[in-house]
């Protein structure tokens, strides 16, 4: 039965994009992108959206059941990664569905353009950063931020994490009211201050791919849409002050070949693309700080060994080292996750990825983002976990406590 339901699922997300190429409406995308991955959902959970649907396209056609930013309503932002999330159906756009917080993309550079594939013999013409990344997400921002709304200049409430700049701010003439004022939502309606983590695993030579990322996040930047790592020359106000994060609605990660000396220069003043670090060396590495790497990853297998399939959890001294490369990036204010989980036999994967979340790993990295979507929903979990006001381990993410994670 559950395959069934994906199969739904799947179906019924990608039919108005092979019928409408543009994205469908407002009005239409509340069932579309309502979050049906949950356990308690099944086929008949989709069948009754009919009668739904129904009544609301026959309740005199009123606009009362829809609102500006309802592209993402009903879905719960959780600390899940989107793992090749390019191999999906609908890249993006199926992990927005489920309440990932975090998508990756592998790029290749190749005449003068970054194609987004697992290998060369993947990759095809159309399918670039901008197509399939870069403009599926100002889309969803500009729909999260309508500009044309006669309550657009309402100031938003006090929240802890610092307002967003302008694309060209003036200190001077900063304040807090404007600052509250030109604040930027995020991809998420639930949650309009959860960052969206976009990794950019870079397949070829870093160096070289690296000015053509820059390029192809310019749109990003001029938007203000950036998570951005200010000195103290450039910071956007006061409040925000020199040498301090500014985290906007993305939050850019470059891993891979990510060219490390280039994303630290000196001259590299203002940061908006950050440096996946190593985990297993951020204990005894003195440079690595969250200025630079806001996460730092690991293979679990590398780390754990080749037997991880044969055992539920771990214990003993892998227990051990797990609990102390968290506790070691945490204390650097540094966030977790690990790649290349099991993934079979589903007991096996699913104790592994209960036990990350319990000992404090920041993100689960899912190549399965609807059976690790419900199994939050089964447990309550959701919210968001690693970045915006809504996490569940308060400012930055991080759960101070073992047996408090997602689910």
């Amino acid at each position: 039965m559950p395959r069934l339901h994906l199969l739904l699922t799947q179906i019924l997300f990608i039919i108005p994009f092979v019928v409408h190429p543009a994205l469908p409406s407002a009005a239409d995308t509340h069932l579309l992108y309502r979050r049906t991955a949950g356990p308690e959902s099944t086929e008949g959970d989709i069948q009754q959206q009919s009668p739904l649907a129904n009544i609301l396209h026959n309740t005199h056609r009123s606009t009362l059941y829809t609102y500006p930013t309802d592209f993402t309503r009903d879905i719960t932002p959780i600390p899940i990664h989107s793992h090749n999330d390019y191999w999906r159906t609908v890249p993006f756009y199926s992990a927005l569905s489920v309440g990932a917080i975090s998508i990756e993309a592998d790029i290749w550079l190749h005449n003068e353009t970054l194609y987004v594939g697992h290998e060369p013999a993947a990759l095809t013409v159309g399918r670039t950063l901008d197509a399939l990344y870069i403009t599926p997400i100002l889309e969803v921002l500009a729909r999260m931020n309508p500009v044309d709304s006669p309550f657009a200049t309402l100031e938003k409430p006090l929240s802890p994490i610092l307002p967003l700049p302008s694309p060209s701010p003036s200190p001077s003439s900063s304040s807090a009211s404007d600052q509250r004022s030109k604040r930027k939502n995020g991809v998420f309606d639930t949650n309009s201050t959860q960052t969206l983590y976009l990794w950019i695993d870079i397949k070829t030579d870093g160096k070289k791919a690296w000015p053509y990322l820059l390029e192809a996040l310019k749109p990003l930047r001029q938007g203000g849409w950036l998570t951005t790592f200010y000195n103290s020359v450039s910071a956007p106000s006061a409040d925000a002050g020199g040498g301090k994060m500014v985290e906007g609605p993305v939050t850019v990660i470059a891993t891979g070949n990510a060219p490390l000396e280039l994303i630290r220069r000196e001259e590299n003043k203002n940061r908006d693309v950050f440096y996946d670090a190593p985990l297993e060396n951020v204990g005894r590495d003195t440079t690595t700080t969250e200025e630079v790497s806001p996460f730092a990853s690991t293979s679990y297998r590398r780390q754990f060994g080749d037997d991880v399939l044969s055992n539920e959890a771990l214990n003993g001294t892998r227990l051990e080292l797990l609990r102390s490369q968290v506790r070691d990036a945490h204390a650097k204010g540094v966030k977790v996750r690990y790649w290349d989980l099991p993934a079979w036999p589903i007991t096996v994967r699913d104790a592994v990825w209960a036990q990350l979340v319990a000992e404090g790993v920041d993100l689960l990295c899912v190549d399965d983002i609807f059976s690790a979507a419900a199994a939050a929903t089964a447990a309550g979990g959701g919210g968001g976990g690693s970045g915006g006001s809504g996490g569940s381990g308060g400012s930055g993410g991080h759960r101070g406590d073992r047996g408090r994670g997602w689910w």
